[in-house]
């Protein structure tokens, strides 16, 4: 097999045998596909050639693009999922990945809003319309649920049990697990279900069947860069909220738990965090947090 089959059987087993997403699938062939490209004006087609140099010589020319540290992390991270494939295999005989180290990386921590910031974005769709109160019910649920934006979009209507305050999610890998939907949040589904999502499902004939909860115009699935454009919209309304994304309403959601208490892994259990140490960023989050208020109104601080 050339390399390209042997990147397409490796895409092949990151899916069946990992259960890797679709989106980790893409990040992996663009980065693989970028390596192979550099390899062939180097050393030709051979991956049993690819030494350390080689992948020092990749690595020099992404700095000289000034590719950002977290991008060339990523390529190097595919590069040796790649490698110890071909190892497995018995394509290759030594592992050329072994003395690259990923370059250290700041870990920027999530950006969260305050509560007063929160109840002014989640009650500024007008529930009056269609459109808005399917807006307030998909905001709620974010901040109720600490949903990622894709759990959200694909959630079905037999998903969102309101009667139990609990909605079951396909996380990351085809992870299911319950969550727990606030009162608020239960309030502004059912505005939305008695009332908006049939109104959008009576405008399109194609839209008969459609078992998804949050629609669009259409009456068809909503899809997740919808979300983000339509929290653009409410967002360029608020004066001192900017910069957000649906996911921020996730880590306002975490944060907002610590902070009042919530034990760590409780919350690595309602995020769907396959590890604690995920979920401990936010533990800084909290710590900075309260120092930052602890400065503001200690007199002797």
């Amino acid at each position: 097999m050339n390399s390209d089959e042997w990147v397409a059987r490796f895409l092949l087993a990151q899916e069946m045998e990992h259960n890797a997403s679709p989106y980790t699938i893409r990040q992996y062939a663009s980065d693989l596909t970028q390596f192979l490209e550099f390899l062939r004006t180097q050393s030709g087609d051979d991956l049993a050639a690819v030494t350390y140099v080689t992948v020092r010589t990749f690595l020099a020319g992404l700095h000289e693009k000034q590719l950002a540290k977290r991008s060339v992390a990523r390529k190097l991270s595919a590069l040796r999922s790649f490698f110890r494939f071909l190892m497995q295999e018995g394509r290759i005989e030594t592992n050329p990945m072994q003395a690259v180290r990923s370059p250290k990386l700041d870990k920027p921590l999530p950006k969260f809003l305050y509560p007063d910031q929160t109840i002014r974005l989640l009650t500024s769709p007008d529930e009056a319309t269609p459109l808005g109160a399917r807006d307030r019910a998909m905001f709620e649920l974010l901040y109720s649920s600490g949903l990622r934006v894709g759990e959200l979009v694909g959630l079905d209507m037999d998903a969102v049990r309101l009667d139990l305050g609990m909605a079951l999610v396909l996380g990351k890998g085809g992870k299911e697990r319950w969550v727990p939907v606030g009162e608020h949040a239960s309030d502004a589904l059912r505005v939305y279900v008695e009332g908006g999502r049939y109104a959008l499902l009576a405008k399109s004939a194609k839209a008969a069947g459609e078992r998804a909860l949050f629609l669009n115009r259409d009456g068809t699935r909503l899809s997740d860069r919808s979300v983000r454009r339509i929290l653009d919209k409410y967002v360029a309304k608020l004066a001192d909220v900017n910069g957000i994304s649906p996911h921020t309403l996730r880590h306002t959601f975490a944060t907002h738990l610590l902070e009042a208490g919530a034990d760590l892994r409780s919350v690595q259990e309602l995020l769907g965090h396959a590890h604690l140490s995920t979920t401990q960023v936010y533990t800084h989050v909290t710590k900075d947090h309260l120092q930052s208020i602890y400065n503001r109104a200690h007199p002797r601080a």
